[in-house]
């Protein structure tokens, strides 16, 4: 009987059935909602954020801190503060969103998104829904300046969400610090949300990035690697600076060369030490030597074991490692 009934409906007239496409004309190819277009108002409403609440309190986190052991310096400093925020940070790995929102107190970690790249964790309607459940994440356009994706971190810090964001726009291509764009700045200034500067150091010794064997991929600090690197346990530090707050007089390249330099100085204390970090401007313990690749290669610190981890004095604000 439902095989007489389709047959009747396959020979009705358009519209009752659906149009014909003529032979000689090619298919285009159907729009897919991915990258910059994929929508994430989902992952923000109570049941998505029951799930990652739990995903990363009782998985995600302690799993991070079991691979990657993390000295946290300066996080009572978000213990007294109200959001939004805006976390600005160095980027090096693909472990380091999972470091860090572990790193984050709950009280901003639970209502907090984070900035992804559209054309890498947006690129296929699989990655993006995982990437937006488990971490929060929005596309960004980074191979461009895009006013469409830098509007939605802002509506969203309007709404009281925390953002991170990685204002390399990329990893690094060799552990060591490239330049900040404007974003960061952007996204603060006109949202009005307090910029916290994050310095994360390590995390390349984690999960490192791979290098380009074939095509290179748009937008960021460098190219991105499609591939897997191998996890590896190695200590990390984590370090949140002094709050930041754009004045009035102040245009977005100032400001985002401001958030920079606070975060290349929290660089410069991983390296040193907190009273060493003020007394010098040098940029190649965060940046690496003007050289070749194989000698800023040389020039980054030595991986360790997690036994071997000493912590330095860094008065005022010191808290163990996890």
């Amino acid at each position: 009987m439902i095989v007489k009934y389709t047959a009747k409906m396959g020979k009705l007239p358009f519209p009752l059935t659906k149009p014909t496409w003529p032979s000689s004309l090619p298919r285009p190819n159907p729009k897919r909602h991915v990258g910059v277009d994929f929508e994430t108002a989902w992952a923000r409403r109570y049941p998505a954020r029951l799930f990652r609440a739990v995903y990363t309190d009782f998985v995600a986190g302690p799993l991070s801190k079991a691979v990657a052991p993390s000295t946290i310096v300066g996080a009572e400093r978000l213990d007294r503060m109200d959001g939004p925020l805006i976390f600005a940070a160095n980027h090096n790995s693909h472990a380091d969103t999972s470091v860090l929102i572990a790193a984050i107190p709950s009280k901003f970690r639970h209502r907090l998104v984070v900035a992804a790249a559209s054309d890498y964790f947006f690129d296929s309607t699989i990655k993006a829904t995982t990437m937006a459940l488990i971490l929060g994440a929005i596309p960004i356009e980074r191979a461009k300046v895009s006013r469409r994706s830098a509007q939605t971190a802002i509506d969203l810090a309007n709404d009281g969400w925390s953002v991170v964001i990685y204002p390399e726009g990329g990893r690094s291509a060799d552990g060591w610090m490239g330049e900040f764009k404007s974003g960061a700045a952007f996204v603060a200034q006109r949202s009005g949300a307090t910029v916290i500067p994050v310095f994360i150091e390590g995390t390349s010794r984690v999960l490192p990035k791979n290098p380009i064997e074939s095509e290179v991929a748009p937008g960021g600090s460098g190219s991105e690697s499609q591939g897997v690197s191998r996890l590896r346990r190695h200590p990390v530090s984590i370090l949140f600076g002094r709050p930041l707050v754009a004045s009035a007089d102040e245009d977005v390249r100032a400001f985002s060369s401001r958030i920079e330099e606070a975060v290349i100085e929290l660089g410069r204390e991983v390296a040193t030490d907190y009273y060493q970090a003020h007394r010098t401007k040098d940029r190649s313990l965060t940046h690496g030597p003007s050289a070749g690749p194989w000698q800023r290669s040389w020039a980054r610190p030595q991986a360790i074991s997690v036994s071997e981890r000493s912590l330095r004095d860094r008065w005022p604000f010191l808290r163990r490692p996890n």
